[in-house]
């Protein structure tokens, strides 16, 4: 595979990576609800950034990488947010809110005692006691200050809708927008006018919160530019259908249908996410003035700023919202249905956002993708996401690619948010394929499962709904055979053996491991892994924290619990994991030097004489 030449100055992303620079960076992903410092309340919190950047000053790296910082809902998933402006406000660091409250005081510190920061998985209680917390300091110091008014002023587009939102349903017990009564659910003026006259202190309140918030996190800004160290957001690209952007501005969406995403290898029935679809006739028929306030305000807090699901901006997955939940994306479509125009649907969104925001664009692009989006990708300068466990030649030779074969214009990484962990996969999921995936294909050919799948299959090493394959199992030819079908007529099947058979023997071998391979995962694994992505040709590496953390034995339990989401699923544990360090601890721990040795080793500090893309 010959490796291209990219300019990176030659893009339609020019201005941003002058801005940037076109050095290869590396960076950390770190939830903030995952971080924790000694004055943490419940929850990481804003102020908590400010070690973050210390610690990417310990390590060599430059880049910090965030989860969506947009308030959540009842599901905690900053992906299904309730606001695409608004900050979720359990992060807001309460020790930094002026006050002079003796009261207020002791009442943070017992809730930092019933709610003990890094205690396994965030308690999201949490929010409800940092916000009464707050509404006290409120009431006690009535605020003033003109910033504050103009803060409102400059995001009045946004911010009177979102306050008015929170007020509701706060009257509405939480019921979200549209089991409200008519007058309010629609949007009724004189309803709406006269409940504004009515709640009116807490709809201030709500205004001042996000005030709070807005300058907590412009101060982290300001401090990680003073470092050297980017600060790298992520613009969910939908938006709950309970939330302040649905119900201020309907006509944006198609609430009949529900985004998610077709079947595929690691999720046997797709998944459905919930979220509506946009109508995006509509949305640029208003000039697509939604989505530059959205951008105008994200590039107040990042550097750079990923696109969540950029194929969504191409083609979507809609699902009928009357469908049974049972099915999840079985029965989707599409939208638009016409495949020859997703090129150019992408192309003009892509350009909207582009030309209306200082940040650098990354995109997330993974899975099954249309064939415009990489070549677009590439034509903006827009990097999207390497996979470690997915970079593959997955057409012919079904081999890793090295690290000299990466996309240039990419973030290399071994995990993401939804994926289990680089220890976790290798464990329980590297050679494997999904059990509810083949068995259900089993079906769709007419294959008795169980007569074949302790010929295929390996039972001591298969486990949490993946199948591993059996050594024996060597040849397309034995495959075949054991199935009892030609060739032709198992081409999905066969893509499932070719593309994960030996996957943890070829990797051993990619790493130049010694010895026999191991079925545990250890340190020197991680340290060959993290090597790949940090060697390789993509202009950044993002690591979340975890995979990082295994370079030593700070975790001592089944690495598979150390999951920050499991996709289709809705759980506690989701969301919610915590380190099992302070980041003071963090920052004193030898793991610091290893984070170093490697980055150093592979050219991505700011001081080493890396390579420009320019010349690779």
């Amino acid at each position: 595979m010959a490796q291209e030449k990219i300019d990176l100055l030659k893009t339609l992303s020019t201005d941003k990576w002058k801005r940037i620079g076109t050095h290869r960076r590396a960076g950390l992903l770190a939830p903030l609800f995952s971080v924790y410092s000694k004055n943490s309340v419940g929850i990481g919190d804003l102020d908590d950034i400010r070690l973050l950047v210390d610690l990417c000053e310990k390590t060599g790296c430059s880049i910090i990488q965030l989860l969506p910082m947009n308030e959540i809902g009842s599901t905690f998933c900053p992906y299904d947010a309730v606001s695409s402006f608004a900050i979720e406000s359990s992060y807001v660091s309460l020790r930094s809110v002026p006050h002079d409250n003796k009261q207020i005081k002791s009442k943070i510190d017992k809730i930092n005692k019933e709610f003990p920061a890094g205690s396994g998985h965030v308690d999201y209680a949490i929010k409800e006691e940092k916000r009464q917390v707050l509404w006290d300091i409120f009431i006690h110091t009535a605020p003033k200050d003109p910033k504050l008014n103009k803060f409102i002023e400059s995001n009045k587009y946004w911010l009177n809708d979102y306050a008015l939102y929170k007020a509701l349903k706060s009257h509405n017990a939480g019921k979200p927008w549209y089991d409200w009564s008519e007058g309010y659910a629609y949007r009724d003026e004189d309803a709406l006018s006269m409940f504004g006259d009515e709640h009116a202190k807490e709809i201030a309140f709500q205004k001042w919160v996000q005030w709070l918030l807005h300058k907590q996190f412009t101060s982290v800004k300001e401090y990680a530019g003073s470092k050297g160290v980017l600060i790298k957001g992520d613009l969910p690209i939908l938006i709950s259908r309970d939330s302040a952007d649905v119900w201020s501005h309907p006509d944006y969406f198609k609430l009949d249908f529900a985004a998610g995403a077709p079947p595929d290898m690691y999720c046997s029935k797709g998944q459905r996410w919930g979220m509506p679809t946009y109508d995006w006739d509509k949305i640029a028929g208003d000039g697509y003035k939604y989505f530059k306030e959205k951008l105008g305000y994200a590039g107040n807090y990042y550097d750079i700023l990923r696109i969540d699901h950029v194929v969504g901006l191409f083609r979507i997955w809609s699902i009928p919202y009357s469908d049974s939940i049972e099915n999840e994306g079985m029965n989707g479509s599409f939208d638009p249905a016409d495949e020859k125009i997703w090129g150019d649907h992408g192309r003009e969104i892509l350009s909207v956002i582009s030309e209306n925001t200082d940040m650098l664009l990354c995109a997330e692009d993974l899975g099954v993708i249309p064939k415009a989006c990489p070549e677009m990708l590439k034509e903006f300068g827009i990097p999207g996401n390497e996979v470690q466990r997915w970079v593959k030649d997955w057409s012919v030779t079904h081999d890793f690619l090295a690290p000299g074969k990466y996309r240039a214009i990419s973030v290399a990484m071994l995990s993401t948010h939804d994926t289990t962990n680089w220890a976790a996969w290798w464990e329980n999921e590297a050679g494997t394929v999904d059990e509810a995936l083949f068995i259900r294909k089993c079906r769709e050919r007419g294959i008795d499962f169980e007569s074949i799948k302790d010929l295929l299959f390996d039972p001591k090493k298969s486990r949490r709904g993946r199948l591993r394959w059996k050594d024996s199992v060597g040849s397309r030819e034995i495959y075949t055979e054991i199935l009892g079908k030609r060739e032709e007529e198992l081409m999905d099947f066969l893509d499932m053996y070719e593309n994960t058979y030996h996957e943890k023997e070829k990797l051993w071998a990619q790493f130049k491991l010694k010895g026999a391979m191991s079925e545990k995962h250890d340190p020197k694994i991680a340290r060959s892994a993290l090597d790949v992505t940090l060697s390789s040709r993509a202009i950044f590496s993002i690591e979340l924290l975890v995979d990082y953390l295994y370079l030593t034995d700070l975790f001592k339990a089944d690495p598979y619990q150390y999951r920050i989401n499991t996709p289709g699923t809705i759980s506690r544990a989701n969301w919610s994991l915590t380190m099992p360090i302070s980041l003071e601890g963090l920052l004193e721990d030898k793991v610091c030097k290893d984070i170093k040795d490697l980055v150093v080793k592979s050219g991505r500090t700011r001081l080493s004489p890396a390579p420009r893309m320019t010349n690779e």
